[in-house]
């Protein structure tokens, strides 16, 4: 079967390490770190997007991560059962929240083959009655591999394909994990991680930690993930197959809207805040928010999700940030990608016509 033509796109819109590399990088995920403004070497969201985009490819119009996905409509019902530890809108009882979210595969190539990695990634965007809107981006992973935007750099450098070979180089990774052993719960993950073949029998975690804050101002820190009611997969994924991922997904919803249960794990004292490669233990309480429903898919060329920047400290009020390096880390790259793709669009002249993949 030919590899399918690159065509342009409307604009807006790591072997196996190099692209696990880019997959990692979440939530749709790069990230951005300031070592100090008279500092030539330091961390910025352009130098990361750059280093993304040298170990991906380049495709104008496409997110510089996660560029291949499917988009798709729903909405969120709340259980009522967080509205005493956050006052956002969206948890209070019987609460119906619109979403538009967005399915995608890991790195830069929106070609790429469905098997090629396991990881997927989900994002949502829902928006209350009063405007306020809570963005998020999850991924299959129930950990991130490295707590900070530094060291999630040097692994994107570690993991860069070689000009000769056109694969990254093994020594070069051994030395990034040996030198990185925080990775270890990542690593115990994936190594048994197969390629699912349906977006809609996955778990997605948030990672990081934010804090939940009820109407009298009471902070606790949690971490979300969602659970699929949805069934098991229907059948293997080839490691080669395309778009095996988006019609299986279609013919889902073709029966019915999809399911995922949002959980809200509450950390308990010394549990860590701040350091996404760590978990916290299973024995927490967690809280059954609601569920998250998925009704149809978009095409993501045309689709609402094309134009979302799925940035993760957009919040409302009652959902705060925490201290976690990531975050601001990969608000001021998510800021980076979007801004670059809506230059290309400018550039190109407006939204030219979608050519078919042959």
């Amino acid at each position: 079967m030919n590899q399918p033509l690159a065509p342009p796109r409307p604009p807006f819109p790591f072997a196996r390490w190099a692209l696990i590399a880019l997959a990692v990088g979440g939530l749709g995920t790069a990230f951005a770190y300031v070592a100090g403004p008279l500092d030539p070497q330091r961390l910025t969201p352009h130098r990361l997007v750059d280093r993304l985009q040298a170990n991906g490819g380049t495709h104008p119009g496409y997110r510089r991560n996660h560029a291949k996905g499917v988009c798709v409509i729903g909405r969120f019902d709340s259980s009522g059962a967080a509205a005493p530890y956050s006052r956002a809108a969206l948890f209070a009882a019987g609460a119906r929240t619109p979403l538009v979210g967005r399915f995608a595969l890991p790195g830069g190539n929106p070609y790429a083959p469905d098997g090629g990695v396991p990881i997927r990634s989900f994002a949502l965007r829902l928006t209350q009655a009063d405007g306020q809107q809570w963005r998020t981006s999850m991924n299959n992973m129930p950990v991130f591999p490295v707590a900070t935007p530094q060291a999630f750099f040097e692994q994107l450098q570690a993991t860069a394909p070689d000009p000769a070979t056109g694969k990254p180089d093994p020594a070069r990774q051994k030395a990034f994990f040996q030198a990185h052993p925080e990775t270890a719960a990542f690593r115990a993950w994936i190594k048994d991680q197969r390629p699912s073949a349906s977006y809609a029998t996955e778990p997605y975690y948030g990672l990081n930690a934010f804090y939940f804050v009820a109407a009298d101002g009471a902070r606790h820190a949690v971490r979300w993930q969602v659970e699929p009611d949805n069934g098991a997969a229907a059948a293997p994924l080839g490691a080669q197959d395309v778009d095996a991922l988006a019609g299986e997904l279609e013919r889902r919803l073709a029966r019915g809207p999809l399911r995922w249960r949002l959980w809200a794990t509450l950390a308990a004292p010394g549990d860590p805040i701040d350091d996404a490669t760590r978990p916290w233990p299973a024995q927490r309480q967690r809280i059954d928010a609601g569920t998250v429903v998925i009704e149809r898919a978009q095409d993501q060329d045309s689709g609402e999700c094309r134009d979302i920047n799925y940035d993760p400290l957009v919040l409302p009020d009652g959902i705060v940030a925490s201290a976690d390096p990531l975050l601001p880390a990969r608000s001021a790259a998510y800021a980076e990608s979007y801004r670059r793709r809506t230059l290309e669009e400018a550039r190109a002249g407006g939204r030219p016509p979608k050519e078919s993949a042959r």
